[in-house]
């Protein structure tokens, strides 16, 4: 089966085709492989695709094992990943669009994973990579302390570990302490970090009583901070929310954007079976 042969390369797991998968592998997965028509899997994520930096990368590859074809987030694994099909001998030929990649330039986004540093001022990347295209760009490292003033046309990169995040949690009524812990560390893995960059867990006052999200914390070793309904309500969320019907704008989302520094999403609301997780700095 073609499936399994690309599952011997890259690992993963397999699912089938049906009604609504991609709404499900879209906020499940960080990388995702479609093995059907590529006019079936853009008629599918079109509805869903909101940012690239947060959107999962998407990668086509036809059924008879010709091509893998980067579809979605080029610069954000797609294109690692077709490398990966191709030289694992899995397709014939990867075919790469992204000009930086298809011209063997360099760009920022690659540049930060290799270094385990995150994008601080993810617009610069586009007129950065643009430059890339015709001539190296420096990479320079500051050792402060230090104050820095950068232009647009800057990328400046930050340490992805010991960030103090803060993880919003939401879930349906009874959940249990595992699948809370599962989802705080499927969440944390889509972003490349770990349990020692969270501060603490934050869910709203009308959670009180969800014993599975106070036992996760206590089994995780973090404190959970109940955010009153009255500042949920004044948060700016980017995704809509079932809490609507409990007279909230959220809970996941708009409770960890409470409680940071930056109020700043790493991470929109992921739904991962009974849990939501949303992760701000």
């Amino acid at each position: 089966m073609e499936a399994k042969r690309v599952q011997s390369v890259v690992g993963g797991e397999i699912m089938r085709f049906r009604h609504g998968i991609f709404k499900k592998v879209m906020e499940m997965y960080e990388v995702i492989i479609a093995m059907m028509s590529i006019g079936i899997v853009v008629r599918g994520i079109a509805p869903l695709i909101t940012d690239k930096w947060f959107d999962p990368a998407v990668v086509v590859i036809d059924e008879a094992l010709h091509y893998a074809i980067p579809l979605l987030g080029g610069h954000h694994g797609a294109n690692e990943m077709a490398l990966r099909l191709f030289n694992g001998g899995i397709v014939h030929q990867s075919v790469i669009t992204t000009a930086t990649d298809a011209t063997g330039a360099m760009n920022v986004e690659s540049i930060a994973r290799e270094l385990d540093y995150s994008v601080t001022n993810r617009k610069s990347t586009n007129l950065i990579n643009v430059k890339f295209l015709n001539e190296p760009v420096e990479v320079v490292r500051l050792v402060g302390p230090k104050i820095v003033i950068v232009d647009d046309n800057v990328a400046v990169l930050s340490k992805t570990t010991g960030r103090e995040l803060i993880l919003g949690i939401g879930s349906r009524k009874g959940v249990q302490k595992d699948v809370v812990c599962d989802a705080v560390f499927c969440a944390l893995h889509k972003i490349h970090a770990s349990l020692d960059d969270v501060k603490t867990l934050a869910t709203a006052d009308i959670k009180s009583n969800e014993k599975g999200i106070f036992s996760a914390a206590e089994e995780l070793e973090k404190p959970v901070a109940l955010v009153p309904s009255s500042l949920i309500n004044k948060m700016q969320v980017v995704t809509k929310s079932r809490a609507e019907k409990v007279g909230l704008i959220g809970v996941a989302e708009p409770a960890a954007l409470a409680l940071s520094n930056l109020q700043e999403l790493v991470l929109r609301k992921t739904t991962y079976g009974k849990v939501t997780v949303a992760i701000a700095r």
